[in-house]
């Protein structure tokens, strides 16, 4: 089942199994894996597939769109520099997103049964005591949503891992904010699995 999220003005959201979408894409995408491991292969073009969906609710035009990385890796769509799009996956769960007009950054955790107290300062910096007395199931669900934000946030920025997201601080327990010029909020209480989107308050006017 595809869960479609309308999260605001001109930004759509969807998650779903990578069992209940199609491997069949756009040729392009199945370039892509050339060469790949069929796992890999099996997760790329369930999250192309599920990005393709959305596309075709959010900005019909672009449905068929060539899907390029840019210079840092950053997916965008060819011939569409004004439509923001991410793709996330997870432990057979896949999350996509677009935004047009906007720069987005999109990511989903299933959550582990317990993290280290090294993760936990780490992702949390200063905040990290504000997770002590919670369980370790819950903690980790907590450590979960705030991972969600700070990678949404450097895939909106185009910047990966690179950016550094462990340093983006995210209190417990928050639903939106502010990193730069990003605004950020993590879908807590609609979704069942930790999920979290950043865009940028400017339009996206250059090809990458």
């Amino acid at each position: 089942m595809i869960t479609y999220f309308p999260v605001r003005d001109n930004i759509w959201l969807a998650t779903a199994e990578v069992s209940a979408l199609g491997t069949v894409s756009h040729p392009g995408d199945r370039r892509s894996v050339a060469g790949r491991p069929a796992w890999r292969v099996r997760e790329f073009l369930a999250g192309r597939d599920l990005l393709r969906r959305l596309l075709a609710v959010a900005a019909p035009h672009a449905t068929d769109a060539v899907i390029e990385p840019d210079a840092r890796g950053k997916p965008w769509l060819v011939g569409y520099p004004g439509i923001g799009i991410s793709v996330s996956h997870c432990a057979e769960v896949i999350a996509a997103g677009v935004a047009v007009g906007m720069a987005l950054g999109v990511d989903v955790q299933r959550p582990d049964q317990v993290v280290s107290d090294g993760i936990v300062r780490r992702l949390l910096g200063t905040n990290a005591p504000l997770l002590h007395g919670m369980s370790p199931g819950r903690a980790a669900e907590e450590v979960a949503w705030i991972w969600t934000v700070q990678e949404a946030c450097v895939k909106a920025d185009g910047a990966g891992l690179a950016g550094h997201p462990w340093t983006i601080p995210v209190p417990p327990r928050t639903c939106a904010g502010r990193w730069g010029r990003f605004v950020w909020s993590s879908l807590r209480g609609r979704s069942p699995i930790p999920l979290s989107y950043a865009f940028a308050a400017v339009s996206i006017e250059e090809e990458p």
